[in-house]
């Protein structure tokens, strides 16, 4: 029984102390004033612009892989050979071809001879049309046998990549690999805030390590419609005239884009605090004689100062400048500027 009442006492005790300590520290608070340094937000004027990054690609490139399996007689191109619209890069087996070459050169000796008998009524108009259907078919499928047993370039561009032998047995892999150079593109993800700026047309430039004393032109040729959910951003695809073909597919660029000028509120970057465990960002201000804290989103930074926006954060508005780490939500401040 005196373990019990001494037990009691000793919880009674304890919740008395944490009343008194909480109302202590409570008192504290609001008798607590933290010496800070503010300046009034105003607009300033900046030309807009982003940088972003990507890696280079061929205009055009296309797999040279004709629809026929066989034989591989001959490989007309070797690895980085320029070649033009229309010049010959590979030549299947011919067999087939051949054998239909004679049928239709058949075929149009029986259509001639089936003119005149139409006309003389010596053969019915079924006996006509069951031969030119024949024929029809017959050079449709020379035009397509043609087309893949003498692959031609569809456009001018280099040779990337050779994946066979002359007498090689064609099994579906592309024979070779064709890519346009006179011309490049690539494609950049934009931030979704960005969408009201970014037209068809817009010029642009990329950057290169490799020729660091260089600038090269582009423009936005197509802007996708649709926004990717997951990265919040859109793609452009940006062409790039590379007559000299200085670039090469494959490289690794920056591309900066101009988007005019706007007027903003900026601040020093080190004003800015992240929230612990997240990608928060968050500033205080003085709002009558105490800290407010105010969630902000982050823009495009300029050397030691940052856009940002918010709710709230609108030209007069005081921000702490010096101090600001010390705070916490509703504390009371006493402001020194120099």
């Amino acid at each position: 029984m005196k373990k019990i009442l001494f037990v009691a006492a000793a919880c009674l005790a304890l919740a008395g102390c944490k009343k008194e300590t909480a109302a202590v520290v409570a008192s504290e608070s609001e008798e607590r004033v933290e010496t800070v340094s503010t300046t009034t937000l105003q607009l300033s004027e900046i030309q807009r612009e982003i940088t972003l990054s990507s890696n280079l690609q061929g205009y055009q490139t296309v797999n040279v892989s004709p629809s026929l399996q066989g034989k591989i007689e001959h490989i007309y191109v070797e690895v980085g050979n320029r070649v033009a619209a229309g010049q010959d890069l590979v030549r299947m087996d011919q067999q087939q071809y051949k054998t239909t070459s004679l049928q239709v050169a058949n075929l149009n000796t029986e259509m001639a001879r089936m003119e005149g008998l139409i006309q003389s009524g010596s053969v019915s108009q079924q006996q006509y049309d069951q031969v030119k259907l024949g024929l029809d078919q017959a050079t449709e499928s020379l035009d397509f046998l043609k087309k893949n047993t003498y692959v031609k370039a569809p456009f001018s561009g280099v040779i990337a990549a050779k994946n066979y032998e002359d007498g090689e047995l064609y099994a579906g892999q592309p024979i070779v690999v064709l890519t346009e150079v006179d011309r490049l593109k690539t494609l950049v993800a934009i931030p979704e805030s960005y969408i009201p700026l970014v037209k068809e047309g817009m010029k642009l430039t990329l950057h290169s390590d490799v020729f660091p004393e260089r600038e090269f032109p582009g423009s936005i040729e197509v802007v996708y419609p649709t926004v990717d959910a997951a990265s919040h951003t859109f793609m452009v695809k940006v062409v790039i005239p590379n007559r000299d073909r200085t670039l090469r597919p494959g490289m690794y660029v920056t591309t900066t884009l101009q988007l005019g000028k706007a007027n903003v509120i900026t601040v020093p970057y080190s004003t800015v605090l992240k929230l612990i465990g997240a990608n928060d960002r968050y500033v205080f201000v003085n709002d009558g004689g105490v800290a407010k804290r105010v969630s902000v989103e982050m823009g495009q930074r300029f050397g030691d100062n940052v856009e940002i926006s918010g709710e709230g954060i609108e030209p007069g508005v005081e921000l702490v400048t010096k101090g600001e780490a010390k705070l916490i939500d509703g504390i009371k401040l006493k402001v020194v500027n120099e």
